[in-house]
């Protein structure tokens, strides 16, 4: 089971759930959990083909999964995975 960490914009969609349990043995297939839980989360994740949406940052640890093996990134029991949105202003 993995621990996704969720940023504050989008508690509301988590009923204000700071954290979730969800299972999956990569990325790929906790986020999948998470919209299924929750699934008015899924349009401000992905798009209407179903990809990720480019301003979600998915992270395992301190590491970037842009940076690792993207969606397909293996998870150990009890990893944190955090979802950070980018943030544009001006």
């Amino acid at each position: 089971m993995a621990i996704l960490k969720i940023p504050t914009p989008l508690r509301s969609y988590t009923n204000g759930q700071v954290e979730v349990d969800v299972n999956g043995n990569n990325v790929s297939e906790v986020m999948h959990q998470l919209v299924e839980k929750f699934p008015t989360l899924k349009p401000h994740l992905y798009n209407g083909n179903g990809q990720l949406r480019p301003f979600v940052n998915l992270f395992v640890g301190e590491n970037n999964i842009n940076d690792l093996q993207g969606l397909e990134t293996p998870l150990d029991q009890n990893t944190r995975v955090i979802l950070i949105p980018s943030i544009a202003g001006g």
